[in-house]
């Protein structure tokens, strides 16, 4: 890391213009790579990676939103299934000591809250989630007239959520993409564990530099730790002799998924709001970009325990040097490069719309808003999210990749926001700051684990699929945490595992929420309104429109004037004149209350080439129709049509055995997955 910072000197007349862009230094060009072919028809992944949020936070009554005057509206679609979500006991007789209530979109700024990896633990009271209030209620929640600011928070906060007229945005999504309800942090604590674990499934391996680090025990990072190759970093003390930050910092160990799409050729990038430096101040990068979010406070745009690669030696920028042309974006580094000069693939958030636009997008790119931006509360609100959302999904949608893209949205932590769901508990952990089911307690394992401060899966949070390729209006109870996201990257190029016991060797699958059979129709693009999150317009897939017609033809010449014929009898009575216009459209009608969440239910008989399976769905005619296919590794392996109480005989070309993910549909009804064995 170099220690004193110069502009580039040459090539002034083509870069200059862009500098501000693209950074205050730039690298040299890159070869460009013959980049690896992936394996499913999804040829770019652009994860969204958002702050803060519970799954019962924003989709805890999903998809029944209350519609008063005045807020943006939400209707479901036909259809729409329901979500293991806050029910009427849940709602009006909680175990905690605040009944859970509605946010609107006046309050959508509020107060952060408790998110350490010890309170949000203690909050779960072994199973119990009865003890939020008292443990993840934030510091800062001082006072309760003032909405839209940092300190907002009336009493009970930590229960509180918000429906469909606030995060319209996200339900919209959901309407037509997939959604799952059964997807948590790979552990408990706040956001860099959870950046860790999204990048590499592990957060152990980190070592401590300039001091003790309160973050890290066993070494196991476990709270939000500065990165140790980030000039960003401990921006008030000086930068160390070799150029690091001063004070405490943090380093990782190890590999990430970075290192394995390097290997194989795959051409990515972390972009992140901020991170392209303000000035250079004594050789070192300032990261002094800021915004005002909806309640006029000023926020800075880079959070640096927000970036997980520059935890790592191999996939650090430490002194955020931009590429020399946005064609770079995506590509390693030519060999040599020194330390001072490497991009490492971390990125201004403003390149990847350049990218995008400009025909250079990675096949996988990372995204982290601005702070104000990026749903944390505190510094970030729901509707200040939105509108980075609705923006970048919207542009993507619009763009010559989006036929074969697949975005996911994500989040970090859940902010301690209360959630009614706990995880299994597949990491085990005995250490002091554990307390899950009592003091020095995660789990019931007879002996500490080698990996000890892991303890996980940790809260719910949203997880949401948006592509072309995405099963529509779907509602995925698939088990699945942060490393799911590495692994379905991992698959989707044949990467490879990680290993040294990264949470992506045993992560549930995303696959449940893409359907890759080319029969099957594709979900449209869904553009939507940056402030209200309410649809605007949809876009067709390619080539599902129908056959076009062409003009007609010329008239023909006209024939001779032929000799006037006899006058006729009079002809009967002319019919009826034409109605006259509709009148006005009458008001809307009040919305009528949920209606019951479709059961369905299989069995599956038979062996060979004579499987067969039988389903019902409660309150449907036995003779509804219904198609069943069996999914393994992106490929659908049987498939069969037939009505609902009959047996449908799958067909499938070889001996099935092993587990496989059931999918029944009843079109223009509801849609359910599940995990079977044969």
């Amino acid at each position: 890391m170099r220690t004193g910072k110069k502009l580039m000197a040459g090539g002034v007349g083509i870069v200059v213009a862009g500098a501000a862009a693209l950074g205050i230094s730039m690298s040299s060009a890159s070869p460009t790579p013959t980049t690896a072919e992936s394996t499913t028809p999804i040829k770019h992944v652009v994860v969204i990676f958002d702050e803060n949020i519970s799954f019962d936070h924003y989709f805890g009554t999903y998809p029944h939103a209350t519609n008063p005057a005045g807020e943006p509206s939400f209707i479901p679609l036909p259809g729409t299934p329901g979500v293991n979500g806050l029910n009427n006991g849940l709602l009006t007789n909680n175990p905690n000591g605040d009944q859970p209530q509605r946010l609107d979109p006046s309050q959508a700024l509020t107060c952060d809250q408790n998110h350490g990896y010890s309170a949000e633990q203690e909050a779960y009271d072994a199973g119990l989630m009865d003890k939020f209030v008292q443990k993840t209620t934030g510091s800062g929640c001082t006072q309760s007239t003032t909405p839209d600011s940092s300190s907002y928070g009336p009493n009970g906060i930590v229960m509180d959520y918000y429906d469909g007229n606030t995060v319209t945005g996200l339900w919209n999504l959901a309407q037509h993409f997939s959604l799952n309800d059964n997807s948590y942090s790979s552990q408990f604590g706040p956001s860099t564990p959870g950046a860790l674990n999204l990048i590499s499934g592990q957060t152990n391996g980190a070592v401590a530099h300039g001091g003790v680090s309160s973050n890290v025990a066993n070494g196991t990072l476990f709270g939000d730790g500065e990165p140790l190759y980030d000039q960003c970093s401990n921006a008030s003390t000086p930068l160390n002799g070799d150029g690091t930050p001063g004070g405490v910092t943090v380093s990782m160990t190890g590999q990430n998924v970075g290192d394995l799409m390097n290997a194989k050729d795959v051409t990515w990038g972390w972009f992140q709001g901020g991170f392209a430096p303000t000035e250079v101040k004594s050789g070192r990068a300032i990261c002094g970009a800021t915004h005002k979010n909806i309640g006029g406070a000023t926020v800075t745009d880079y959070v640096e325990h927000h970036e997980p690669f520059q935890y790592y030696a191999d996939t650090s920028n430490p002194d955020h040097v931009a590429p020399s042309s946005i064609s770079q974006v995506g590509l390693s580094d030519p060999s040599g490069t020194p330390v001072d000069e490497a991009v490492n693939h971390q990125y201004d958030l403003s390149l990847f719309g350049q990218a995008l636009s400009q025909g250079d997008l990675p096949q996988v790119s990372f995204l982290k808003p601005p702070a104000y931006q990026n749903g944390h509360a505190g510094n970030s609100d729901p509707l200040d999210e939105q509108r980075f959302l609705v923006d970048t999904i919207d542009q993507i949608e619009q763009s010559s990749y989006w036929a074969n893209t697949a975005i996911v949205v994500a989040y970090d932590d859940s902010d301690g926001w209360y959630d009614h769901q706990m995880g299994s508990i597949v990491r085990p952990s005995q250490d002091t700051v554990d307390a899950l089911n009592g003091p020095g307690m995660c789990g019931t394992a007879a002996t500490p684990p080698a990996q000890n401060d892991r303890c996980g899966v940790g809260p719910r949070m949203p997880l949401m699929v948006i592509s072309p390729w995405a099963r529509p209006n779907f509602v995925d109870g698939t088990f699945t945490e942060q490393a799911s996201i590495t692994q379905f990257i991992e698959d989707n190029w044949n990467l490879g595992r990680i290993g040294g016991g990264s949470a992506d060797a045993t992560a549930g699958t995303l696959d449940n929420m893409l359907d890759f059979n080319t029969s099957d129709p594709r979900s449209p693009a869904v553009i939507l309104n940056d402030t209200t999150g309410e649809v605007e317009s949809t876009i067709p897939p390619a080539g599902s429109g129908s056959p076009g017609e062409g003009p007609a033809g010329p008239a023909g010449p006209a024939g001779p004037a032929g000799p006037a014929g006899p006058a006729g009898p009079s002809g009967p009575q002319g019919p009826a004149g034409a109605s006259g216009q509709p009148g006005p459209r009458g008001p809307a009608g009040p919305q009528g209350p949920p209606g019951k969440t479709p059961t369905v239910t299989c069995k599956v008989s038979g062996k060979g080439d004579k499987l067969k399976v039988t389903c019902s769905q409660v309150g449907s005619a036995a003779s509804t129709h219904a198609v069943v296919s069996l999914v393994r590794k992106h490929a659908t392996v049987a498939r069969g049509a037939g009505r609902l109480g009959s047996a449908i005989v799958l067909r499938h070309s070889k001996r099935l055995h092993g587990s496989y993910t059931l999918f029944v549909d009843i079109p223009g009804d509801t849609s359910i997955s599940k995990v079977v064995r044969l």
